[in-house]
């Protein structure tokens, strides 16, 4: 009898421990190996469409949400669908932001979808690209030339934001921070982004450059160095990505806040004033991405070099005119060099990057 109750003793625990076991394997295998497991500590917000999300920070509903969403809007329903239609397999979408004056025909957007149909493997991004324009006939021109085009709601506190921004001018910056908080509520409804502006052409996949543990990335100015998370490099938010996560929302949530603290200045200034602050409170793995891959008129003493170009942005230059003129001519080299490089008997390497 003692032999016999070792025995059923032996096997109850074996059956509880494979029991266990299971329930460990079916708990993980509910979070792929490429998605972060939300931290404990991160509380859920319920968005304007009904949804739930990860917010890191109570004041993120009032950010992504604006506080004057009603569940089920129709403009959420928008932005969710078009988001959908956008995403990429891993919820990754591209955006630009546009206007009248940089969607008319033959300005800043033309050149823009241009440099995708002649980049290296980069007119299948088409697909994947977002333009959100702001105001209705950036919208309408958008949609004669794109499938994927949002009108963004500017409100009507008498905003303008048709004409050729002017540096600086209250509008201007007004329309940099709407910027900041789209960017957020896309982080809040679950999509990741790459950002870039209007006026940048595009050579290659800049997602190749940025780090699969990266949490966000941004261009800059001048890269230094060789260590992309060293911060001490002037920020450009004219090309950003971002992953979801409670983490990036928490960074968001924070540079918003930190505004208030540099009255009158624009997103991107406020964020060289504060990025380091930010990055130690949210916890995010931020990188700015060097110039050799996202190029711009910034360096004006360093040479382009295409076998490395990613992209390349009309930066620290004024005025549209002077934009499209330089951008122009970067475009047209870009085509010399594929030209040459496809020719027989020469190194078409150059082009399978």
């Amino acid at each position: 009898m003692k032999a016999a109750r070792n025995i059923l003793h032996f096997l109850l625990v074996a059956a509880i421990g494979t029991v266990a076991c299971v329930v460990l394997l079916l708990q993980r295998s509910q979070w792929p190996c490429d998605r972060a497991v939300p931290a404990p500590h991160v509380q859920v917000a319920t968005l304007g469409n009904g949804t739930q999300q990860e917010a890191a920070d109570p004041s993120m509903k009032k950010l992504v949400g604006n506080g004057k969403k009603k569940a089920g809007s129709s403009d959420d329903d928008k932005l969710s669908e078009v988001l959908r239609r956008a995403a990429m397999e891993d919820n990754t979408i591209i955006m630009t932001f546009t206007n009248e004056a940089w969607t008319a025909p033959g300005s800043l957007l033309d050149l823009f979808l241009e440099s995708f149909r002649i980049g290296v493997r980069t007119e299948p991004l088409l697909r994947h690209l977002l333009i959100v324009a702001i105001d209705g006939k950036a919208f309408e021109r958008c949609r004669r030339v794109h499938p994927l085009c949002y009108a963004l709601p500017v409100g009507g506190d008498g905003v303008s934001f048709e004409a050729e921004q002017s540096y600086m001018a209250g509008d201007y910056v007004d329309m940099l921070w709407r910027r900041n908080r789209f960017q957020a509520r896309v982080l809040a409804l679950g999509y990741g982004f790459v950002f870039t502006d209007v006026d940048i052409v595009w050579f290659r996949n800049p997602l190749l450059r940025i780090p699969v543990a990266a949490d966000f990335a941004m261009s800059c100015d001048a890269f230094y160095g060789d260590n992309p998370y060293d911060l001490d490099k002037r920020a450009n938010g004219g090309f950003v990505y971002a992953r979801p996560s409670a983490r990036t929302l928490a960074l968001y949530g924070a540079w918003y806040e930190a505004r208030k603290r540099f009255r009158g200045q624009h997103e991107q200034f406020v964020f060289d004033r504060v990025k380091h602050e930010l990055v130690a409170r949210s916890g995010v793995a931020a990188q700015f991405v060097d110039t050799d891959y996202l190029g711009g008129f910034c360096e004006r003493g360093k040479r382009r070099d295409f076998h490395k170009l990613c992209t390349f942005h009309a930066n620290c230059l004024v005025g549209l005119k002077t934009k499209l003129q330089k951008l122009r001519g970067v475009l047209d080299e870009w085509k010399r060099f594929k030209e040459k490089a496809g020719k027989p008997g020469t190194n078409i390497t150059a082009l399978t990057d």
